[in-house]
This record gives C-alpha cells, sequence and structure tokens, in this order.
C-alpha cells in the first residue's frame, strides 16, 4: 500500500509551509507529496495569506526534494491551455529527475473561476474540453522526438506542434484520474489513466466506480489491472483518544463523523480500516489529506506506526 501526504493549500499556506511538509513526507518515507490545484478559500477558513499556483510549487519542491514523488489531486482543465499544461508539467519533470504525476480533473469550483475571471462551462461543454485536453497533453508527451503533433477538436486545435519540451518518463508521466460520473469518467479512465482515484467516498461507493473503469478498458482491449486503483481520505491518527478528539478539534469536526468518514483513530484503528478498504475495493494506494499542515508530528505518526503495518 503506497501512502501519499495530500494537502489543500489553498485553505492558507505559503510556498515555505509546503516545502516544510513536503520535505518532512521524504523524510518519513512516503510515496509522493501531492497538492490540490486551486485557487481560492473553502469553508470558513482565512485561505491567508493567499493561493500558491500548483505547478510553481511543484517546480520548486522538484529542485529541493530528492525522491519523493510530486504532483496534483487534480489540475482543473479549465486552468490553462492543454499546450502550456503539457509544457509546465513536461519542464517540473525534468526538474525533478522524472518524479512527476498529473492528476487532470474537468473543473468544477463555481466561486473559484467567478473570482477570478476563469470561464467554466456548462457540464458537457466542460467535460468535452477535458477529453480534448487529455488528448493534447498526452499527445504532445508522446510524439517522438523529430515529429509532429497536430490536433483538430471543437475546443482545441494543434498543427505541426514539435510536441517539445518532452518529460524525463517516457513515454509521458503518470496520468490520474477520478471522479464518480457513471459513463465519461470510466471511458476516459480506460483511455487515458494510468491511475483511478475515488476521493471521500465510500468502499461501497469506491468498488462500484472501479468496476465500472475495469468494464470501460475491457470495452476498447485494454488490461484493467494496469490501472492503479486509489482513494483519498482526511486522516485524524492520534496516539490515544484525547489525541484523535484534539485533532479533530483543529480541523472543526466529530471524531464520530471522521470515524465514518475518513481515517480517524488510533493507529490499530487505522490500520485496520485500511484493511477493510483494500478487501472491499483492491486499491493499494491511499491519498491521506493533510488539513493541518502545521502537524508535522501526524506525518511522522502514520510513517511509523501505520505504516510497517501495511506492508
Amino acid at each position: 500500500m503506497d501512502l501519499r501526504i495530500f494537502t489543500e493549500p489553498q485553505q492558507g499556506a505559503s510556498y515555505e509551509d509546503l516545502l516544510r511538509v513536503a520535505k518532512a513526507t521524504e523524510d518519513a518515507g512516503y510515496d509522493a507529496f501531492f497538492r490540490s490545484d486551486h485557487y481560492l478559500k473553502m469553508g470558513s477558513a482565512t485561505g491567508l495569506p493567499g493561493p500558491t499556483d500548483a505547478w510553481i510549487t511543484l517546480a520548486g519542491l522538484a529542485r529541493e526534494t530528492r525522491r519523493v514523488r510530486l504532483g496534483t489531486l487534480v489540475t482543473a482543465a479549465t486552468f490553462r491551455h492543454p499546450s502550456v499544461l503539457a509544457i509546465s508539467v513536461a519542464q517540473v519533470d525534468q526538474m525533478s529527475g522524472g518524479r512527476v504525476e498529473l492528476g487532470l480533473g474537468s473543473g468544477w469550483y463555481d466561486d473559484e473561476h467567478t473570482a477570478y475571471g476563469l470561464d467554466l462551462p456548462p457540464l458537457k461543454e466542460r467535460f468535452d474540453r477535458y477529453a480534448e485536453q487529455l488528448a493534447v497533453v498526452t499527445g504532445l508527451w508522446e510524439t517522438p522526438e523529430g515529429e509532429t503533433f497536430s490536433f483538430d477538436g471543437e475546443h482545441y486545435k494543434l498543427d505541426g506542434s514539435p510536441g517539445l519540451p518532452k518529460p524525463a518518463q517516457r513515454p509521458r508521466p503518470p496520468v490520474i484520474i477520478g471522479g464518480g460520473g457513471k459513463k465519461r469518467t470510466p471511458a476516459l479512465a480506460a483511455r487515458y489513466a494510468d491511475e483511478f482515484n475515488l476521493p471521500f467516498a465510500s468502499p461501497e461507493a469506491a468498488a462500484e466506480q472501479f468496476g465500472r473503469v475495469d468494464d470501460a478498458a475491457r470495452e476498447i482491449g485494454r488490461d484493467p489491472k494496469e490501472i492503479i486503483r486509489s482513494a483519498a481520505l482526511v486522516v485524524a491518527v492520534g496516539r490515544d483518544e484525547a489525541e484523535v478528539a484534539k485533532r479533530a478539534g483543529v480541523l472543526g469536526r466529530e471524531v464520530s463523523e471522521l470515524r465514518e468518514n475518513g481515517l480517524a483513530g488510533t493507529p490499530s484503528e487505522v490500520v485496520e480500516k485500511i484493511g477493510q478498504w483494500r478487501e472491499k475495493t483492491g486499491i493499494t494506494r491511499l491519498y491521506l489529506q493533510l488539513l493541518d499542515l502545521s502537524d508535522l508530528d501526524q506525518i511522522e505518526l502514520i510513517a511509523s506506526e501505520i505504516a510497517p503495518q501495511l506492508d
């Protein structure tokens, strides 16, 4: 079971905050450090000192870390032109020595788009654009050097692109797709995804969606086992009940609710719940949503008390 730390810096974090968490993640032996790609806070958080750009952040971390993998969960297709995104991610992959992964979604947060003047089309058009973005980004990366890439879509048109720069990982960095859509999402995952992620779902709902992705893969002649199954869950782990309650309180949530919907409790409780998730869904990777970025102790606690029991 790969354990990855997943952060939500739009809630309030500077680059230095993220750097501390990324280095703690690497030092503790986790597989990866991921961050969301949002420009506006959610809920009652202050959001101060303000948003940090996901790919600028990851470029910095690429030079200040050595081993840990880096990525987004997930970049919104509404934020960047696919050609620009392909260039940015390829460059960060080069800067990191081949440690980048791209989570890409269709975009959804209305207020964020309104606040920053970003276009958020109706759902059908948004998914049409998202599908074209996946085709363009992967197509640019996979075009052999010396050849060109062209694309004639409804929303994006490229003519004779050299498809440069190339990422360090060949033919391309892993692509992560996720979400609960019953038709188009599994179809896109079957075609483009190296990993399919279910964020903040129940094991039962996740198992159903993974099944849809498997069916879609078989329909196009792809082995479903090529697609890694993963989930994302909020964490509030403590050595005893008092520490669990303290961490839940910092998040403004009830311990009982976190036990039901996330990974909350003592290490033994959380190990048992992860085992249930693995048995019910077949996941081999977990993104641990760390909402309190000052809580480096929890990163170490999970690494020392939970990770060794998941082999």
